[in-house]
């Protein structure tokens, strides 16, 4: 396994403008923050134990039952707590995808197969990958779309994958964090499967939607109650904080902030790819808010000696050096990154 690197690392690379973290460009809205500072007055109470106020916030957010939904300091401790409750003996994994997913499952003991996404088809999941599906196999994860490839599974295809899992008796976990940066994600979503499939585990954060990754807040939603009631045992009792419950509720109503976000990420994602594409770099179709390509081995390192943070991708399973992504951010951002992977390749 490789060492587990992520974006956002703005700690290590200071003054650097950062495109290694896939946020929403409009940054956190005014209303999540007021909330966090309202909530400074119950510091001294412990947090509201399951969340409650924020499920039902949740549930009519996603127009699901409260009672689906488990609240988690952010997505990453959700797919611990879900091994941990599982405990499976082996699991399939795509590569490249999300780090975690592998870690969590390693912290049980548990037998990994991976499924290799192949550069020819654009490391998209392709239909080989039912065969895959073993009946041995306990729990199966997919990002979609990917991280760090941006790339979609097509809904047929999901939907296929959902039913063999199903019949061979395998938890099929969907990781939708960053379907909310796709120009139509309820085309993808598998939230109405939920009560048909009992198999279906779905993610999501607040992280990427509301430019909130230093709060921690994510949920997962089934219609498994026993599956929800075992992670709930896997987890300590206060770990959602109350400014984290308070700023996601909060959050929650900023809609209009969601859509102007989305707008644009679809317009800047258009001018980056095409700025990038006439360089000669080799761009994938990435669906998501952030871009991934292929460029020169040192292109990290020379992108820091201009003060601009891209997410070196070579720590990916199923991928090596040259392999990046990028946020998409707003225009004036992202010129100053197109400027400089100009000069960087003008050496070249």
């Amino acid at each position: 396994m490789k060492k587990h690197v992520h974006g956002g690392n703005v700690y290590q690379y200071k003054n650097c403008l950062d495109f290694s973290a896939n946020c929403n460009p409009l940054g956190t809205p005014e209303a999540v923050k007021q909330a966090i500072r309202s909530s400074l007055d119950t510091l001294s109470d412990y947090p509201q134990v399951g969340c409650s106020a924020l499920r039902e916030a949740i549930g009519a957010y996603e127009k699901v039952d409260p009672s689906q939904i488990i609240c988690g300091n952010g997505a990453a401790e959700l797919i611990f707590s879900l091994c941990r409750a599982v405990k499976p003996k082996k699991a399939l994994l795509p590569a490249p995808t999300f780090a975690e997913y592998q870690q969590a499952l390693e912290s049980t003991g548990c037998e990994i197969r991976t499924y290799y996404l192949q550069e020819q088809n654009t490391f998209a999941l392709q239909k080989d990958y039912l065969e895959a599906l073993e009946k041995d196999v306990d729990i199966a994860f997919l990002c979609n779309p990917n991280n760090p490839t941006g790339i979609l599974t097509e809904r047929e295809l999901l939907l296929e994958v959902l039913e063999q899992c199903r019949k061979r008796g395998i938890l099929l976990v969907v990781d939708e964090c960053f379907l909310d940066f796709i120009e139509k994600p309820e085309d993808y979503t598998l939230k109405e499967k939920l009560f048909e499939y009992t198999n279906l585990f779905l993610l999501k954060a607040f992280t990427k939607r509301y430019a909130m990754a230093g709060v921690r807040l994510g949920y997962g939603i089934s219609s498994n109650q026993e599956l929800l009631e075992r992670m709930e045992r896997m987890t300590q009792p206060w770990n959602v904080s109350s400014p984290a419950q308070a700023a996601g509720i909060a959050a929650l109503g900023e809609k209009e902030y969601v859509e102007q976000g989305r707008q644009l990420v679809f317009g800047e994602k258009d001018y980056l790819m095409a700025e990038m594409k006439k360089m000669g770099l080799q761009v994938y179709p990435s669906r998501a808010n952030y871009i991934f390509f292929r460029g020169p081995e040192n292109l990290f390192a020379e992108c820091v000696k201009r003060n601009l943070l891209i997410r070196d991708c070579s720590n990916y399973e199923g991928l090596g050096a040259g392999y990046y992504r990028v946020a998409v951010k707003r225009h004036g951002d992202n010129e100053k990154l197109i400027l400089g992977l100009k000069d960087i390749l003008k050496g070249c």
